[in-house]
């Protein structure tokens, strides 16, 4: 037996046109729906958070070394680095306007047809069913009513409409129709403010360079036909570039940073920098970045002054100052040999040069000048108090430079949630350089060195520092200043100490000195034991290990090679005893070492005080740590001439305008859509028996509120004409 559904004929499947169709408009239904467009604003929020919090635009190695290499690869590929030009972001953008465009074509004509009607056709019954409703007679005739009530709403700012009908006329009265052009009005705001946002950003240079197939530039020399694959055209509609000009010169080519270079872009004018000026508060903190320029267009110079959030517009393009930069700055330095030796350096920052072969200590070594820096300012807060900062310098001590201000312990200490007690002693320490020395395998250290001394724990001495990347602090070298101010006395120290017969003639005069009257035969043992010391301090000893210390990397000289000595030669129970003993001889021995390099330098011997006691533990312990120090030569500054460069930033930014215009939308109609009420009134007059008026009216609201309660309580009583309120 067969079922009845086996004899129901086939479900016909739909044909090909209205499939697409019923797709389309399912499609335009979806787009043009609310859900899907705080969907889309629920993700622009969340992008633009990101973009908040990740800075963006920097250099690649600061993500590197921020998050990893592993999801700084990752976040670059989502293009979190560039949140606002990523082509994720533009596409989330233009589907937002589809939609909100969709949704206002939807719903305008039903609101144009809301604010033409005014419902006058509505049955007299239907009156009943409103919340506000009233019902009464007056004694007047219904013509002289009618014109009673007609000059009641106009006067009260109603529009009105009757419809006269049979039984009596219909006054149908409409106020507060703004509230429905307020959603326009916002509606319209946000696509203007999304068509702003895609015309000002990174949408105009992505479809240049697809259009004239365009590629960013990497780096290296550039040809005049190699610049037309990576310039666009001076009339780019719009764009947000960088110009860099150095004091005294001229450009009028900016640079727009892309995920695979650079592209250049052609001002229209030239920009020439006479001079940046920067001020700074007695804390350190910037006070002024501001640019002297003179702008060169067509035969004309207009001179003017940009500043920070105070840009100079010329031709429809805004001239921003960005932040500053060295524009080649001139050195001079001085590069001494830690083994002896000197030589006078000049370079421009930026540069590259070989040092000689005499103070690379047989090395191949290359000078990079990276950075001068003229005002370092540095928190001496807890030296005052006595307590010595684990490494010296911006590293540790706090330093406040103009460049990197700590906004977030500010912000601590104005919320009271700073807790440290301690107070700041900021000082500007003078200028410094930075440097790196690269070898012949293309490994580079980057040092960093003051040019002036400062004062450290008592004792005046010059900062060295140095780090192996980017990633690590810096580590600063002590090196103590003279009475000369110089570090001239510890670096012939230092040469002195590696060569053999200097400290052969330091330990003899030491011996001479320090041997007892009447006891001339401890003068070979104490001979013995002050060259042993000085030797295994200047490293031209190896150090012994006792049995079973493992294979350590030890340095070849300094205390911890006596360290090693003694643990390797003394009993435990003796090595205190033993350890004060070397040291007296050691800092003896080397006494006499420094004032022996004084003396070959013509130059009279140091006295015995307290000043040079001072001076000689900082440079046994400066010479200890030399043996850490990982080059053979250590670079002053001896002087600089400074030459600035400032980058603005140059904008053409015809959204603007639409973005301006959008948020004045905005503004309205966010105000319209609250704080404006859509009422609807209706009067049914008709005539009574007793040759009066019945009057029956009933009011809707877009909102009930109590101002709606208030406000048809007033008019019930008007229209019915009854002050005290008695009817209903």
């Amino acid at each position: 037996m067969t079922s009845p559904a086996a004899t129901l004929p086939p479900t016909p499947r739909p044909s090909g046109p209205s499939s697409a169709a019923a797709a389309w408009r399912d499609t335009v239904e979806l787009l043009s729906s609310m859900r899907f467009a705080i969907a889309l604003l629920t993700v622009i929020c969340i992008a633009s958070v990101i973009g908040t919090v990740i800075q963006q635009g920097q250099p690649a190695n600061n993500y590197v070394n921020q998050f990893g290499p592993f999801w700084a690869e990752v976040f670059g590929a989502l293009g979190l680095y560039t949140v606002y030009s990523a082509w994720w972001f533009l596409l989330i953008l233009g589907f937002l306007v589809v939609s909100t465009s969709l949704c206002i074509a939807r719903n305008a004509p039903k609101i144009a047809h809301e604010l033409r009607t005014f419902k006058e056709h509505v049955r007299e019954t239907s009156l009943l069913a409103f919340p506000h409703k009233a019902e009464g007679v007056v004694a007047a005739a219904p013509q002289a009513e009618r014109e009673r009530i007609s000059r009641l709403l106009t006067e009260r700012g109603w529009a009105w409409r009757a419809d006269e009908r049979a039984g009596g006329v219909m006054l149908a009265a409409r106020k507060g129709a703004a509230n429905k052009i307020g959603y326009l009005a916002a509606h319209g705001a946000i696509v203007l403010i999304c068509i702003g946002g895609l015309l000002d950003g990174d949408l105009m240079t992505r479809i240049q360079m697809w259009t004239r197939g365009l590629t960013p530039f990497g780096g290296g020399a550039l040809t005049a036909e190699q610049a037309a694959r990576h310039s666009l055209p001076q009339s780019n509609p719009a764009y947000r570039a960088n110009l860099p000009v150095t004091e005294g010169k001229r450009s009028d080519i900016a640079l727009i940073t892309q995920p695979g270079g650079l592209l250049l872009q052609p001002l229209p004018f030239e920009v020439e920098l006479k001079k940046f000026t920067v001020e700074f508060y007695p804390t350190g903190m910037p006070k002024l970045f501001a640019s002297d320029i003179v702008i060169h267009d067509q035969g004309k110079s207009i001179p003017a002054r940009v500043e920070v959030n105070k840009p100079v517009i010329h031709d429809g393009i805004a001239i921003y100052q960005s932040s500053f930069e060295d524009g080649g700055s001139r050195l001079t330095l001085k590069a001494h040999a830690l083994g002896g030796g000197v030589a006078e350096l000049r370079g421009e920052i930026g540069s590259s040069q070989p040092l000689p072969p005499q103070l690379a200590g047989g090395q191949k070594l290359t000078l990079e000048l990276a950075e001068l820096r003229v005002f370092n300012v540095e928190d001496f807060g807890q030296g005052a108090q006595g307590e010595q900062p684990a490494q010296p310098g911006p590293a540790a001590s706090g330093a406040v430079d103009a460049r990197g201000v700590n906004f977030a312990q500010q912000l601590q200490q104005h919320l009271g949630a700073d807790k440290s007690g301690q107070r700041k002693h900021l000082r500007n320490v003078g200028p410094s350089v930075t440097y790196k020395l690269r070898d012949a395998a293309g490994q580079a250290r980057e040092f960093h060195n003051y040019m002036a001394p400062m004062e450290l724990d008592g004792q005046r001495v010059f900062l060295a520092g140095m780090r192996e990347s980017q990633m690590d602090e810096m580590r600063y070298l002590r090196i103590p200043a003279d009475r000369d101010d110089r570090p001239d006395d510890w670096l012939r120290l230092r040469a002195a100490l590696a060569d053999p017969a200097l400290r052969d003639e330091a330990v003899r005069r030491y011996v001479a000195l320090a041997t007892p009257a009447g006891r001339p035969e401890l003068a070979a043992q104490l001979a013995l034991s002050a060259g042993q010391a000085l030797k295994l301090f200047a490293g031209a000893e190896p150090a012994p290990r006792s049995p079973g210390q493992p294979e350590l990397p030890v340095p070849p000289g300094g205390l911890p090679a006596l360290s090693n000595h003694l643990e390797a030669r003394v009993p435990p129970g003796q090595r205190e005893a033993a350890t004060d003993i070397v040291l007296r001889i050691l800092n003896g021995t080397l006494f006499e070492l420094l004032n022996t390099s004084r003396e070959h330098a013509g130059l009279t011997a140091l006295p015995a005080d307290e000043r040079t006691r001072a001076f000689m533990t900082q440079a046994v312990l400066s010479l200890s740590d030399a043996f850490f120090y990982p080059a053979p030569v250590w670079i002053e500054l001896t002087g600089f001439e400074q030459v600035q460069a400032s980058v603005f930033q140059v904008a053409r930014a015809p959204g603007q305008k639409v973005v301006y215009l959008g948020c004045l939308l905005l503004a309205v109609g966010v105000f319209a859509m609250l704080y404006i009420r859509e009422r609807r009134l209706w009067v049914w007059l008709s005539p009574d028996e007793a040759g009066g008026t019945r009057l029956r009216a009933a009011l809707s609201a877009t909102r009930q509120t109590l101002d709606t309660d208030r406000e048809f309580d007033t008019l019930k009583t008007l229209l019915l004409n009854d002050p005290a309120g008695t009817r209903a």
